[in-house]
């Protein structure tokens, strides 16, 4: 019997690092003057990120 895990932890991890992910793009496509780093588009990126996660994982 395989344990999938507790879900709340799960999730808490998928919203960090999806953060951590989206905070690095944006970093990184700011400094080549592509994209704006703005709290309005880092928090879209990481929420499409912790569903695109979701979706993918389930």
């Amino acid at each position: 019997m395989t344990s999938r895990g507790d879900p709340r932890v799960l999730l808490a991890m998928n919203i960090v690092l999806s953060a951590a992910f989206a905070a690095v793009v944006l970093w990184g496509l700011e400094y080549l003057d592509a994209y704006r780093f703005t709290f309005v588009n880092f928090a879209a990126l990481t929420l499409a990120l912790v569903v695109l996660t979701h979706v993918v994982t389930q």
